[in-house]
């Protein structure tokens, strides 16, 4: 039997770490540079995304398929980012993360040229598949723009990127939409490109390459090939279901060999892998409480956001008859503009609050908030309610959002927040590619049977989509309980005029110190958190 392959030694051509910035030695002027890139990155990403969902139900005429082949349009790219995200973050912290990030930019402006033309559904399920690269972006920008705030200013920084979510949604979806309605889908696509292209050469000209590499690192292609084939066996059997029957051939096949394909991936991950070091699902940073807590958390809510938000969209295009607001593009992206603009205010306010309030308030906070408003919408019955009920849950997801990324970002040695950030993507859109296909499902399945609206979803298919999206966010919120407390009143008094000083008189128990040392220290182990939780 073939033994696993030894445990590399740490390679001596490794650069030596650097110091982490402080409120002291860090450029303010570039650091707010980076961030505000940053954010006009996911301002176009957005643009892009926020013009498709509203137009699924236009896209599905045209190609003439169902609701629930449909959500492959989401599901498909949300599922090669998952499997892409580690690989870009190990290939960032090998060969710098301005260079990947770069490369990506090119190849997702490359993606979205080509997705425009898509001839047939199939081709722009292929497209969509490509460029799930896009997903990478953010993890990559993440890690770039940890590495130039020191840690007093990562919270807010951190709020301030989730606001542009919100930004990026209130602008994209009535543009977006008055764009596709009055031109095409395809156009909104094509107009997106020279934007795409001029972020991508904004990053050659402004941001200068990551001072953290990892050269002697090794790329999990065998394990990332591993994921992305067992999550495409689920999406598709869950996406095409109710077309070949639930109990066909074809959809136990593909749902079966999907979850197959998690047994070796396991087994390749946590043992074989292991030994190497190097897996995508990495065990080590796993192990730190925090880590494992923000992936478990953005996993579920990810999920119910992606499952309400669809269900959402198709029930402001529905007629009224079978409970929809018979809406048009144009209007259902006006109509989820109030959730944006929510999640845009109540993020910027969570990102001042969060380093006095702590992490775990605000995210518990949140997962309640989010559970009531997706109930609210559940038995919402006019236009005006749904609005309303959409700022309670825009609310919610912020909080959610601001505050439990800053237990991950605050924990992990920068040296490997490209790995970090991009496994907490995968987790994050490991439910995102899962929850679209689960409402393509249930709104493929409670249908009118008899009728002119017959095959068209009923109000109970919405009702079950938002139950679900409510109780699954508000058990996935839950978790943060379990873990360790980064912010807060005490660490904010203690710690807030203490960025320089030595560790040793800091604090003594340095296994434990919330605060990167500002010197090297070679008894720290390797793997230990530079920005460990108390």
């Amino acid at each position: 039997m073939e033994t696993p392959p030894p445990a590399e030694p740490a390679s001596s051509a490794s650069p030596p770490a650097p110091v982490p910035k402080t409120l002291a030695t860090f450029d303010a002027s570039y650091a707010n540079r980076v961030m505000i890139l940053l954010a006009a990155i996911v301002v176009v990403v957005l643009y892009i995304e926020g013009m498709l969902i509203p137009s699924l139900p236009t896209i599905q005429s045209d190609f003439g398929i169902d609701t629930a082949q449909a959500s492959l349009i989401i599901s498909a790219y949300a599922a090669s980012g998952v499997a892409l995200s580690p690989v870009m973050g190990k290939l960032g912290d090998i060969y710098g993360k301005r260079k990947v990030l770069i490369g990506v930019m090119l190849g997702y402006a490359a993606s979205v040229s080509v997705t425009g033309f898509s001839p047939t559904f199939a081709f722009m399920v292929a497209a969509r598949t490509v460029q799930g690269i896009g997903l990478t972006i953010l993890p990559l920008g993440m890690a770039l723009m940890r590495e130039e705030f020191p840690r007093e200013l990562v919270p807010r920084a951190q709020g301030l990127l989730s606001a542009m979510f919100g930004i990026g949604f209130a602008v994209s979806l009535p543009l977006g939409s008055l764009v596709s309605q009055d031109f095409g889908w395809r156009t909104t696509y094509h107009s997106a490109i020279p934007f795409v292209i001029a972020v991508a050469l904004l990053l050659i000209l402004w941001v200068r390459e990551s001072a953290y590499r990892r050269p002697e690192a090794r790329v999990d292609y065998v394990g990332a090939a591993l994921l992305g084939g067992g999550l495409a066996g689920v999406v598709t059997a869950l996406s095409q279901g109710q077309v070949w029957g639930w109990t066909s051939g074809l959809t136990l096949g593909f749902l079966v060999a999907g979850l197959v394909l998690f047994v070796p991936f396991a087994i390749y991950e946590l043992w074989w892998k292991r030994q190497a070091r190097e897996p995508i699902i990495d065990g080590r940073l796993l192990r730190e409480r925090n880590v494992m807590v923000t992936n478990l958390v953005l996993t579920v809510v990810g999920l119910g956001m992606y499952l309400a938000l669809f269900a959402l969209i198709y029930q402001f295009e529905y007629p009224a008859a079978s409970g929809g607001f018979s809406g048009g593009i144009l209007d259902a992206g006006i109509w989820i503009t109030p959730l944006a603009g929510s999640m845009t205010a109540v993020a910027v306010l969570a990102s001042v609050i969060v380093s006095r309030v702590g992490v775990k308030p605000l995210a518990l906070a949140g997962a309640v908030v989010t559970a009531l408003g997706f109930y609210l919408i559940s038995i919402g019955t006019t236009l005006p309610e749904m609005l309303v009920f959409e700022l309670v849950v825009g609310a919610g997801i912020a909080l959610l959002n601001a505050s439990i990324i800053n237990l991950l970002i605050l924990t992990v040695d920068p040296k490997d927040m490209g790995q970090a950030t991009a496994m907490n993507n995968v987790f994050r859109n490991v439910g995102g590619s899962v929850g679209a296909p689960i409402a393509g499902a249930l709104l493929a399945t409670y249908v009118f049977v008899a009728g002119p609206l017959a095959g068209v979803a009923t109000h109970v298919a919405f009702q079950n989509a938002y139950w679900i999206a409510g109780g699954i966010t508000l058990i996935g919120g839950l978790f943060v309980i379990f873990g360790q407390e980064v912010l807060g009143p005490s660490r904010h008094a203690k710690f807030a005029n203490l960025p320089q000083m030595p560790r040793a008189i800091r604090r003594p128990r340095a296994s434990r110190d919330p605060l990167p040392p500002t010197v090297p220290d070679e008894s720290r182990p390797a793997t230990a958190p530079a920005l460990g939780p108390d």
